[in-house]
């Protein structure tokens, strides 16, 4: 039922993208090149994390599965074509959308005002993250909690200043995040501070069983997929700000978080809940 929703949409989205394009001839540049190679060569080439637990990973085979990985799938299956994925990390996955090695990027990337510049961010954001803490089941509940209490973080992580000068936290800094982890588990601090969506994995993780993450984010940061700078307000960007509308407003990414053992978030709540009345008729 979702794939028709979706395919559904997405066919209205093509069409309003012809039309965009038509109108935006001269005023704005664009190009459909990459989205008509996808169409001919039969295969969309997504680049994804390999190393995010439950984003995206190896399972014991080597197989790369994770949530984006099934939202990559989601796009194969709107247009047809069989998927290839492409491991990517932080410092090379916008460069891969410019060589032209994917087609698409959907790898944990924040949607910020210099990467706009370099890649094409459709809209609506898929997801979130901010900053939250790792605690031990009871100990803390909320960030009043925290005042002057020694909270693990990791050093130059922009986390630690603000957890400590809101709410009075003594931040205990580390050198990498397994050793601040280490700290917690010995009783070293109440606490680990850092972004949520690690959180998340690390809870999803099955280490963590005796540990909850209970506070309310805060500092969201949206996540944003990418197309070719080029092609964002061609075929290509507005096909998958079509994708985006329909996995919010379907629920597919509530149906994905449950899935991957990721604590619902409630920007993807809140996104289902303003969006699910498009398709409710």
């Amino acid at each position: 039922m979702i794939k028709a929703l979706i395919q559904r949409a997405l066919c209205a989205t093509i069409l309003a993208s012809f039309a965009l394009v038509t109108t935006q001839v001269n005023a704005d540049p664009a190009t459909n090149d990459r989205f008509m190679k996808v169409l001919k060569r039969g295969v969309l080439v997504v680049g994804v994390k390999a190393d995010y637990k439950p984003w995206g990973y190896r399972d014991s085979s080597g197989k790369l599965i994770g949530m984006e990985i099934d939202m990559a799938q989601d796009v194969a299956d709107a247009l047809g074509v069989k998927l290839e994925l492409v491991p990517v990390q932080s410092s090379n996955r916008m460069q891969f959308l410019e060589q032209g090695k994917i087609d698409l990027m959907i790898a944990t990337m924040s949607d910020k005002a210099n990467r706009r510049k370099v890649v094409g961010i459709p809209q609506p954001n898929y997801y979130t993250s901010g900053t939250n803490v790792l605690a031990k089941k009871g100990m803390v509940s909320s960030w009043a909690d925290l005042k002057g209490k020694p909270v693990c973080g990791k050093q130059g992580a922009f986390y630690n200043k603000q957890v400590s000068q809101k709410y009075g936290a003594k931040i205990i800094a580390f050198v990498g995040n397994a050793e601040a982890k280490q700290a917690l588990r010995d009783s070293k601090c109440v606490a680990w501070v850092y972004d949520d969506s690690s959180i998340m994995a690390d809870l999803a993780s099955g280490q963590y069983d005796d540990y909850e993450m209970p506070m309310a984010t805060e500092d969201d940061n949206p996540w944003a997929l990418a197309v070719p700078l080029e092609e964002l307000h061609g075929i290509w960007g507005n096909f998958m700000s079509g994708m985006t509308y329909n996995w919010h407003s379907s629920g597919r990414l509530v149906e994905l978080e449950k899935k991957w053992g990721i604590q619902s978030s409630q920007f993807v709540m809140d996104m289902n809940k303003r969006f699910a009345p498009y398709i409710a008729n």
